[in-house]
């Protein structure tokens, strides 16, 4: 038997899945597919729908999750991966555009059985649109710059500073938080000659977003 598994992990080294966006499957999802297996096909589909009123910004009712889990005897710790890699699946297929047909063949290549590949993609199909949807439009939110605030200090001696009298830039930048609307404050501590490469950079940065424009 171990020469035929050997086999096969060393054909799948080399696989390619378009919901992975034509990468290889990430080894985490791999090992949680067999544990989707352990629920039945019916109880996926039901699944499938809190995972995605989830990600289409309703929340997820976990206590239903954990009824739908009950027979399979899983710990927390499986309830929390069966939901982290419905998650990935299913926003992954979207946001690379796969298909159900699709998205069900790669899964069974993964070896999820025909029935719970067709159940998630059912429910996959049915919130294809509205899931694509949704991750343009968080794509898009960018948390925003609130304000940039700098002064310049000599520092007379540091272990980080090669030279001493070396200037120093203090950097406070504050970033608008996009969800909660809250600043964010970050501070820097930045060496004369790594404000220099950080300011051509923005520099250059400025010159593409305006040539765009």
């Amino acid at each position: 038997g171990g020469g035929v598994s050997q086999s096969v992990a060393a054909g799948r080294e080399t696989m390619r899945f378009r919901f992975c966006g034509d990468l290889d499957c990430p080894d985490w999802v791999l090992a949680e597919i067999s544990t989707l297996a352990k629920v039945s096909s019916v109880k996926i589909k039901l699944l499938c729908v809190q995972v995605l009123r989830d990600l289409l910004g309703d929340g997820i009712d976990y206590e239903k999750i954990t009824k739908l889990t009950a027979d399979a005897k899983f710990e927390p710790s499986d309830v929390k991966a069966t939901v982290a890699v419905l998650n990935f699946i299913l926003a992954s297929a979207a946001k690379y555009g796969v298909n159900g047909e699709s998205l069900s063949s790669e899964l069974q290549q993964l070896g999820l059985p025909k029935e719970h590949a067709a159940a998630l993609c059912k429910s996959y199909e049915d919130k294809q649109t509205a899931l694509q949807d949704k991750l343009k439009e968080s794509s898009l939110r960018l948390n925003r710059l609130g304000s940039v605030s700098w002064r310049v200090d000599y520092t007379l001696s540091s272990s980080e500073l090669k030279e001493v009298n070396e200037p120093v830039v203090h950097l406070k930048i504050n970033v608008q938080n996009v969800d909660t609307g809250a600043l964010e404050p970050t501070v820097a501590l930045v060496s004369a000659v790594k404000f220099r490469v950080l300011l051509t950079e923005l520099k250059q940065a400025q010159a593409l977003m305006n040539a765009l424009n």
